[in-house]
């Protein structure tokens, strides 16, 4: 059992299809043939064989032509018309004017410049690509007093497995025995181990770098934190930006640009050789190669920070983003109160009501519920399973634990469910943020446990660092009563807060909101998914939230602090950018080139080379949204 447990990195590849080949080899043969044209062609020129020379740099041409043309038929099938037509135009006048060597060169550039992209997206895509290539598929549980290796579908809540050192945590759990020291530079880009205790809460996807430890799942593998990211990364990568696809409309209005110019030129002068050359200068076009670079560089590098933007279009939403909704609870609050105080009746001890409290709440998925639990394991508790369960939400659950009946809940819950000890309860009045819930055991009122839920360290830097990235209205949305959400919402200097919301309240608010300026809409639980979903922008704390509200937001945070939200804010606004300054400088010089060859100043070669220059410089520039 000391061998490491089979965990393979990469995913078994479909087949290769003819398309999928096309894409891997396709612009590298492309490259050859073309490069090894151009060149044997000019040793023929050299040596005075002309005839020759264009012969060889037709055949160097046609193989990328042809190419172009079967990626313009299946353009037009999907009901796009880009600017590929411009290099199938420029091409095929070249062989038509006799223009060999012009066609060879622009079939060079137009297949180098697809090689170019191709390598600037693989690298763009670096950071979210080493996600999916993190996947564990079998790890090993306890049977019994033995271990065995299985598929990580088959673990189940409630499983005991054993990690080892190098190992990827294929589930959600917490630390049952030891200490884990993990490497989480995969999920927040913190290249510095965190060491988490026995009852830590333990992320999938993480690596232990330190010796090995008792892993207790918290979920199936398919809805652990890893499996989910690894979902909304291939959604991402599969997606289209808003701003790509205005790219592909303003392709239109540029292709029909270079044709009109074309047309003139060649009307103008009777030289058909000015019109291949504007058509040369024109191909290939950084319209439809900066955006996307851009943008899938923006994504890549919000990945590598912490943060997963599921698709192009929420990076630019986000970059428009002016005022910031946030939730409180789990969101600018721990999510998890810690008691504060336990009173206690005449009859009861501290630990014999935290005891109870907690044994009963094994049965309640309650926040306040896992805050006791965790409470009584750490203070050395002994926690008995409960039995007769009856639970109102929102309310209170009764049972019985061992022998005796308990409830717990607020007010008029336990005065319900009790006949002495009520003086006890005027425990329950909330003071500047402190909750509690009362005890009830065999009708008497036994004690009461106040709870508090702390600010997020972070929190007051984040809004701070919200503003200053461009946020201009801060709202504080809560499901809590008014005067907790008060102390606060004015401890942190929001701008409006809201309290007692129901989650269609909270959707009125998003849309209130939105009537005047984009939102963004911040929260972690279940109530917060429909206001996520109304906002111009949902954002989900994705590593401890409810999976409906990573499902429903448009950004998942996945690590469990608020600090990477300014930071996507500034990636998002810096890629749009970066991407529109690729596209108006990229046009601007294309089009100057256009002009200047329509008068006679730029012959064809000289052209090519010129609009190459161009697009190598925009890709570059497009890059640096990596940075």
């Amino acid at each position: 059992m000391t061998q490491s447990s089979v965990i393979r990195t990469d995913p078994v590849h479909p087949r290769l299809t003819i398309g999928a080949a096309y894409r891997r080899f396709g612009p590298r043969l492309l490259v050859g043939i073309a490069l090894l044209s151009l060149v044997l062609g000019g040793w023929f020129w050299w040596h005075g064989e002309a005839g020759s020379s264009n012969l060889t740099w037709t055949l160097g041409t046609l193989p990328v032509l042809l190419a172009l043309f079967g990626q313009i038929i299946a353009s037009l099938r999907r009901g796009d018309v880009g600017l590929d037509v411009v290099a199938a135009l420029s091409m095929s006048a070249a062989l038509a004017f006799g223009e060999t060597l012009a066609g060879n060169v622009v079939a060079l550039m137009y297949a180098g410049g697809q090689l170019l992209e191709s390598f600037a997206e693989a690298r763009a895509r670096r950071e979210i690509t080493e996600l999916l290539g993190r996947v564990a598929f079998t790890t090993m549980r306890y049977c019994d007093d033995t271990l065995e290796e299985v598929p990580i579908a088959t673990i189940r809540q409630g499983d005991r497995l054993l990690v080892r050192q190098g190992d990827v945590v294929p589930v959600d759990g917490h630390v049952a025995d030891g200490v884990a020291v993990l490497n989480l530079s995969a999920l927040t880009g913190e290249s510095i181990p965190k060491s988490l205790s026995r009852g830590g809460e333990v992320l999938s996807g993480s690596t232990l770098v330190g010796a090995a430890f008792d892993l207790i799942a918290s979920r199936p593998a398919a809805e652990s934190t890893y499996a989910g990211i690894v979902r909304l990364v291939e959604a991402a990568q599969a997606s289209k930006s808003p701003m790509a696809r205005l790219a592909d409309r303003y392709a239109i209005g540029f292709l029909a640009l270079t044709i009109s110019i074309a047309a003139v030129a060649w009307l103008a002068s009777g030289d058909p050789i000015r019109a291949l050359a504007v058509l040369v200068v024109a191909t290939p076009c950084p319209l439809i190669l900066a955006v996307p670079v851009a943008i899938i560089s923006g994504i890549s590098r919000t990945a590598k920070s912490g943060i997963l933007v599921k698709d192009g279009a929420a990076l630019e939403a986000l970059a428009h983003v002016r005022t910031a909704i946030l939730d409180k609870t789990g969101t600018l609050t721990r999510g998890r109160p810690t008691i504060t105080a336990i009173r206690t009746g005449e009859r009861f001890t501290d630990k014999e009501v935290l005891g109870l409290a907690a044994s009963l709440d094994q049965a309640s998925a309650h926040v306040m519920a896992t805050s006791l639990i965790q409470a009584a394991t750490d203070a050395g508790l002994m926690l008995l399973p409960p039995a007769e369960i009856a639970e109102l939400p929102g309310k209170g659950i009764e049972g019985t634990v061992g022998r005796r009946r308990v409830a717990i809940g607020g007010d008029t819950y336990v005065r319900n469910r009790s006949t002495g000890g009520h003086m006890l309860l005027h425990e329950l009045d909330n003071h500047d943020g402190v909750q509690s819930v009362a005890v009830a055991v065999d009708g008497f009122v036994a004690g009461v446990i106040l709870l508090q839920d702390q600010l997020r360290d972070d929190a007051r830097t984040t809004l701070d660092a919200l503003r200053a990235a461009g946020i201009e209205r801060i709202v504080l949305a809560s499901g809590d009563m008014t005067h907790i959400a008060q102390k606060v919402g004015r401890s942190l200097g929001v701008d409006e807060i809201l309290g007692d919301l129901t989650p269609e309240g909270k959707v009125v608010a998003v849309r209130r909101e939105a009537a005047t300026r984009p939102v963004m809409m911040v929260g972690d639980g279940v109530n917060d998914a429909p206001a996520l979903a109304a906002a111009d922008v949902g954002v989900a704390m994705g590593a401890r939230g409810a999976a409906a509200s990573s499902e429903a937001a448009s950004v998942v945070l996945l690590v469990d602090e608020l600090y990477p939200l300014s930071t996507a804010l500034g990636i998002a606004r810096r890629t749009r950018t970066i991407a529109l300054q690729s596209v108006f400088i990229g046009l601007g010089l294309s089009i100057v080139g256009m002009i200047v060859a329509a008068f006679g100043y730029l012959p064809p070669v000289q052209g090519a080379l010129l609009q190459e220059a161009i697009d190598v410089a925009v890709i570059l520039n497009a890059l640096r949204a990596l940075r």
